[in-house]
């Protein structure tokens, strides 16, 4: 019995402030005063940020083939080399001395070869000594190409040009292979590999431009373009791997260096409204567009689909068509069917994307 007082209060209580939201809002033949502005089409790019690292262009380790002494090292430290230079000579007497046999060798077996193929062609010579001859020859051309290749292996010559880094040996240390002697990277242009999210996959493309830039050289700017699009995506991190080429002809880029990339991607004609259209309830969002309606100006409600917000706008990709005339102010006095009375139409918003609309940029008030 002690509770019914509670339950009369409180029904009475829910009744007052009912009926107080019923008079706070206005009768829909009554004309609510509001200001509107036409929905508006701007190009637009997505920005994309995110965080890379600068590699060579073509970047190797120098190591030797043989396990062989040096004997001597043709470059110093930091040095700037060509494409077939010298770079190392390691222990080359015993080669050279077998590479000198293997031409005498071959130079001799050739000379027998061609006595031969002569006497052949005169019928002072058996078809089977003319055939074992050329096998001698060839055999002994065989060793000769082989020992040079060998000799070859005991010279590093430069494969692109670039610049070496630190020396790790000395002439007379013995060299095995995989030791490294040192690097040599090609950084007249410099690959900057980063990642981007997978939800960004369809504004990616090849050629697109970017700008980065690096704390260690003060925030300087580099401009370059997407050179590839990994191939597939990681499953841990959602992200997709991306590769852009940037010129150094200064050679300031280093390998190894943290850039910041800023990428244009998704460049398109995009349909855009000012954020204060816009009415979010729950997950979905709305806005209240003007209707002429038997000769009276009112409101309906439509449920939009939202793409990239900017700076006091946002991109709309359904629901709204360019034209449409939108409420920005009075929002929380009308509903769906209210008539209105439109007091001043803003610029439209494609006009002031980078800023938020202010009602100092009216245009066309007028008052009724």
């Amino acid at each position: 019995m002690t509770l019914l007082p509670r339950f009369i209060k409180s029904g009475i209580l829910t009744s007052a402030l009912l009926s107080i939201s019923v008079i706070a809002q206005p009768p829909a033949d009554k004309a609510v005063e509001v200001i509107v502005q036409p929905a508006s089409t701007k190009n637009l790019t997505t920005n994309i940020e995110a965080l890379g690292t600068l590699r060579a262009n073509e970047s190797i380790s120098l190591t030797s083939n043989e396990t062989k002494k040096i004997t001597r090292i043709n470059f110093d430290d930091g040095q700037r080399v060509t494409k077939g230079q010298v770079l190392v000579e390691m222990t080359s007497r015993e080669e050279s001395a077998l590479l000198e046999e293997a031409r005498f060798n071959a130079d001799e077996a050739k000379k027998q070869l061609d006595r031969v193929r002569e006497l052949a062609k005169r019928g002072a010579a058996a078809q089977s000594l003319l055939d074992q001859r050329i096998r001698e020859y060839e055999a002994a051309r065989a060793r000769y190409n082989a020992t040079e290749s060998r000799l070859k292996d005991l010279i590093l010559l430069a494969p692109f040009s670039g610049v070496v880094g630190l020396r790790e040996t000395s002439v007379g240390a013995l060299v095995s292979p995989g030791d490294q002697i040192t690097t040599l990277n090609d950084d007249s242009v410099m690959k900057l590999d980063f990642t981007v999210p997978a939800i960004y996959l369809r504004s990616l493309a090849l050629d697109l431009p970017i700008v980065a830039k690096s704390r260690d050289l003060d925030g300087r700017e580099f401009h370059g373009k997407v050179l590839s699009i990994d191939n597939r995506i990681d499953e841990v991190t959602r992200s997709i791997k991306v590769r852009a080429i940037l010129d150094n002809k200064n050679h300031e880029l280093k390998q190894g260096m943290l850039m910041l990339v800023d990428l244009k991607a998704g460049a398109r004609d995009a349909l855009v409204i000012s954020e204060s259209a816009l009415v979010p309830l729950g997950s979905n969002n709305f806005v209240f567009a003007i209707k002429n309606t038997d000769g009276k100006t009112t409101v309906e409600r439509r449920q939009i689909q939202i793409g990239e917000r900017l700076a006091g706008a946002v991109e709309v990709i359904k629901g709204v068509e360019a034209g449409d005339k939108l409420v920005t102010h009075g929002l929380q006095k009308i509903r769906p069917g209210q008539v209105v009375k439109v007091m001043a139409e803003e610029k439209p918003v494609a006009e002031q994307v980078g800023e938020a609309p202010h009602l100092s940029d009216l245009i066309n008030a007028q008052t009724h």
